[in-house]
């Protein structure tokens, strides 16, 4: 059997993740990534292209030749890679920008979970700064959920706790343009209550495969406190997503969604993200990405016992549907390590111990994904706000969890900040 050479598009913890898990086909030769990092470059042959520059990576595409070209950020995504290199010949993971405009545009994702019945929070988008407070006033229901249209690097919802904080964010995106583009529209919506659930699927445009649940922490600090970041920890599977839960999902969210994008010609393949809050009416969408989430790869990859390359042909192919993947019963936590200050303002360049020459901490069942590293004269230094993924595999999630606590005390760098309470509201 030939070996097929796979390129993938990105630099994270995520990518080091899809890259493991590559690196453990069969089917697969050469790696490649565009930029990688740090610790994945002991994996991959990298190249200090952009992820956002596509006709950069479409240039190194003619120039390495890979069978594969697998998109894994959103940016890229969104701004057409995807079309760019099939339009060179090239088969690739990753949905086409009609279709990443699912994430691209909560307007847009919004309007087509009204029109097909999707259950989302009810909400209105505005242009206008003067009429969207008219709107939250008029509304008075507190906290109100203020989204910017466009991507904005995670940061772009702001949940205003008061009528003075909401004046404050519809000003700082439709009038101070804080986040650009991305803010000249925006969403209001309800402010939903209950657990969040990740949910990750597979799908070639016809048929979808959700994957393991996940539950995320997206706060800095313990007890859900600080600012929003972009996940300080995972776990996977997510205890409250029942088989009843995942029945309805399947029925009233995943498969309907599919359709819809059919139906509107916007096929989807690649990887849909559901965001996904279980309140006391059932389930409902929060959010749509268009690509694996990150830190959430980190724990469902590691339980794929199916051979990722197979997945992959499968849906470039339209074939999912002959594919039965197969997950292991085992469970999986990672713990990030973020520069100190993160999200905020923080120092990189810092010099880190405790890895060995594979940016690896030798434990057992433990994979340190990195994610903002950068290695120099064979030493891993920091390069990032999130820094490290680190991450165990147990027969339930109280051992993963303690296997990844084991491994984050070995691991130092200066300034180290973790949360120490990842999974607990899920370990009984």
């Amino acid at each position: 059997m030939e070996k097929m050479n796979v390129l993938v598009i990105g630099g994270g913890g995520r990518e080091h993740a899809i890259v493991m898990a590559l690196a453990k086909s069969e089917k697969v030769g050469k790696l490649y990534a565009a930029p990688g990092n740090g610790g994945i470059s002991k994996y991959a042959e990298c190249f200090p292209v952009k992820a956002t520059d596509i006709e950069g990576c479409v240039e190194l595409a003619k120039k390495l030749s890979p069978d594969y070209v697998f998109v894994a950020p959103d940016d890229p995504l969104v701004l057409g890679m995807v079309d760019r290199l099939n339009e060179e010949g090239f088969k690739t993971f990753g949905p086409r920008a009609n279709a990443a405009i699912l994430e691209g545009s909560k307007v847009f994702s919004k309007a087509l979970m009204k029109k097909y019945g999707i259950p989302t929070a009810t909400y209105e988008t505005f242009t206008d700064a003067d009429k969207a407070i008219k709107y939250i006033e008029e509304q008075n229901s507190f906290p109100a959920v203020i989204k910017c249209d466009g991507l904005a690097l995670g940061k772009g919802v702001i949940i205003a706790k008061d009528m003075e904080e909401a004046k404050d964010a519809v000003n700082s995106m439709l009038l101070d343009g804080k986040f650009g583009k991305s803010g000249s529209e925006i969403v209001i919506e309800e402010f939903l209550t209950g657990p969040e659930v990740t949910v990750l699927a597979f799908t070639d445009g016809k048929t979808v495969k959700p994957m393991i649940s996940s539950m995320d922490h997206k706060r800095a600090y313990d007890n859900d406190e600080g600012l929003n970041t972009g996940g300080m920890g995972t776990i996977a599977p997510n205890p409250l997503y029942t088989d009843d839960i995942k029945a309805e999902c399947m029925e009233k969210i995943f498969m309907p969604t599919i359709k819809a994008m059919q139906s509107e010609g916007r096929p989807f393949k690649g990887c849909l993200y559901f965001g996904l809050m279980l309140t006391p009416k059932g389930a409902k969408v929060i959010e749509y990405n268009c690509r694996f989430g990150d830190p959430e790869t980190q724990v469902v990859l590691p339980l794929l016992e199916t051979d990722i390359m197979d997945i992959i042909e499968a849906v470039w192919e339209e074939k999912l549907d002959t594919l039965d993947i197969k997950w292991s019963e085992k469970a999986c936590a990672c713990v990030v390590m973020a520069s100190g200050g993160y999200p905020e303002k923080y120092e990189t360049g810092k010099e880190m111990s405790g890895l060995d020459e594979m940016g690896q901490c030798g434990m057992a069942d433990t994979f340190v994904y990195h994610a903002g590293t950068k290695l120099e004269n064979g030493k891993f230094l920091t390069a990032g706000g999130r820094v490290l993924g680190v991450t165990a595999t147990g027969e339930n999630l109280k051992v993963a969890l303690d296997k990844a606590y084991k491994a984050v005390d070995v691991i130092s760098f200066e300034k180290a900040h973790y949360r120490k309470d990842i999974g607990k509201k899920a370990v009984k």
